[in-house]
């Protein structure tokens, strides 16, 4: 074989092998790509260090939940859908957490960014005892909130309503409760 030759096979053979990575590695990344239809434009808004944007979502029920509704505590505000794996790891998570530091002032939120809305989420909420507050986001929320990109898509907020950590894939437990706790010990 020609040298030639041997290095337009080696050639494919790399580029094949690149591809195969990148299709690797977009398949093991720690989240979920976004909802077909939300914007990737981002406002500005969502942004660490600001005022979390304000919303007014129905629950499950269809009451609406307002942001202010929760000034005062801690809040985990999770975007999320039913279809992702890694949203799906972090809830028996978010269920522990939500029981342990309930009554220092935490409120976890998820904002469901399910196409079917209430009808997805409830039997879901159901299968997995979820013990914080549902509401069915929309296309405008994500976007007041940076536009989300991908999920899960997760904003902490201190008890004045300030973004203080943004964390975008799965995210380990012990990261939000070494995020949280001090965020609880203050009482304003």
């Amino acid at each position: 074989m020609s040298t030639t030759r041997f290095s337009r096979l080696a050639g494919g053979a790399a580029r094949r092998g690149a591809i195969a990575a990148l299709a690797l590695a977009l398949c093991l990344a720690p989240g979920c790509g976004g909802k077909t239809g939300t914007s990737a434009v981002s406002k500005g808004g969502g942004a660490v260090g600001t005022t979390a944007p304000a919303f007014a979502l129905p629950d499950l029920e269809g009451k609406e939940v307002k942001d202010t509704d929760l000034r005062g505590k801690v809040v985990i505000l999770d975007f999320w859908a039913t279809w992702c794996g890694p949203c799906r790891m972090e809830v028996p998570h978010f269920v522990r957490l939500q029981s342990k530091y309930r009554d220092q002032g935490l409120a976890i939120v998820g904002l469901s960014m399910d196409a079917g809305g209430a009808r997805d989420v409830r039997p879901f909420v159901a299968e997995h005892d979820i013990n914080y507050t549902m509401l069915i986001a929309n296309d405008q929320t994500a976007q007041d909130y940076g536009g989300i990109l991908g999920i899960p898509t997760t904003f902490v907020i201190d008890r004045k309503g300030t973004i203080v950590k943004k964390f975008v894939g799965y995210t380990d437990p012990a990261v939000f409760e070494d995020t949280i706790r001090p965020l609880l010990a203050q009482t304003s």
